[in-house]
């Protein structure tokens, strides 16, 4: 089989096995919720509320009905694309608020990733360069922390010492009142402001999302340095590179245009994952900062019983990892001719 041939079967059973991803932890998130203690029409209508108050908005809800059958209007629904509405928002379209807080979620992600590649690259770098140096040991040392450490705790240390003790940060939202946010057009205040012309609002919208974004971008770095230490120190040993230094080439660039660029395919392949600890570290991130994002709301959610919001947020959230996950295999075979599938 060609490698084209071999590459289209691959994309192929990749897209055909996104579905099923999607639909298990569906399935997963499903049953969790309702074996779980708690009874969202409490959470609704209060402890203490007439019960035939509440048998009737169970009844309204559909949650009197056996679960297998609760499980097969959710997935006919799901097939249609529709989410379901919310329950403890009088009956807002799950699409509605996934429209109006994923930007914010989104906006972190992707600064946090900034920060993490040019962390973790930086840092990897150095260390490999400098094998078995206190540089490698200070790099080594770095990437075991930001690996480890919790996120709540990190966030809650930063805010401390950085918003709370020195002032330099604010706090619990993404732009101040007193202010006019940028006009919405991509929901990013970062892009909206430069695309309106406001620098003023693009700067405002950066300090508001500094400390979130470092304390996330600095711990998920941890995951790029590992990689570009071991696959650089490999890089570094090849025989090209050896080449390279016999001909006079300086030892900067051989590491920039030579080495670099080969140890950087496993941090392409790596994205998909850190896309998904993103995603799990924003949630963490977001309650620990009151940000108001996607994942906050998830989290708000899940502490209100709300079913059909923490379903649709979980669905969309697997569907984006799915398709992230699909395109950087699809990315990484057309930049590596050494992959064979």
């Amino acid at each position: 089989m060609s490698r084209s041939s071999a590459l289209r079967y691959y994309v192929l059973s990749r897209l055909l096995m996104a579905p099923l991803m999607i639909w298990l932890i569906t399935t997963i998130v499903f049953l969790l919720l309702r074996a779980t203690p708690g009874d969202p029409v409490d959470a609704l209508l209060g402890p203490r509320a007439p019960q035939a108050a509440k048998d009737e908005l169970r009844n309204q809800l559909g949650l009197g009905k056996p679960l297998f059958f609760q499980y097969l209007d959710y997935m006919g629904s799901l097939l249609r694309l529709d989410l379901g509405k919310s329950l403890t928002t009088q009956g807002q379209a799950v699409w509605e608020i996934i429209g109006k807080f994923f930007p914010a979620t989104v906006e972190l992600a992707i600064v946090s990733l900034v920060i993490a590649l040019a962390v973790g690259i930086t840092v990897g770098a150095i260390s490999a360069s400098r094998p078995n140096t206190a540089l490698d040991a200070g790099g080594r040392l770095f990437g075991i922390i930001t690996y480890s450490i919790p996120m709540f705790w990190f966030g809650m240390v930063l805010q401390l010492v950085f918003a709370v003790g020195l002032k330099w940060f604010p706090l619990g939202t993404r732009f101040p009142l007193t202010i006019a946010p940028p006009q919405a057009v991509t929901g990013l205040y970062t892009i909206d402001s430069l695309l309106s012309g406001h620098l003023d609002q693009f700067l405002v919208a950066l300090y508001y999302l500094a400390l979130p974004a470092i304390t996330l971008g600095v711990l998920i770095s941890g995951i790029f340095e590992r990689i570009v230490r071991v696959n650089l120190r490999q890089t570094l040993q090849a025989e090209y590179v050896e080449a390279a230094r016999a001909r006079g080439i300086p030892e900067l660039k051989i590491l920039i245009n030579h080495a670099l660029k080969n140890a950087m395919i496993p941090v392409i392949t790596i994205l998909g994952l850190t896309f998904a600890a993103l995603l799990g570290g924003a949630i963490l991130t977001e309650v620990t900062f009151s940000w108001p994002g996607l994942a906050n709301r998830l989290y708000r959610a899940i502490s209100q019983r709300d079913y059909p919001t923490v379903q649709g947020i979980v669905v969309f959230f697997a569907a984006i990892v799915a398709i992230a996950s699909i395109a950087i295999d699809i990315i990484n075979a057309y930049i590596d001719p050494r992959i064979r599938y």
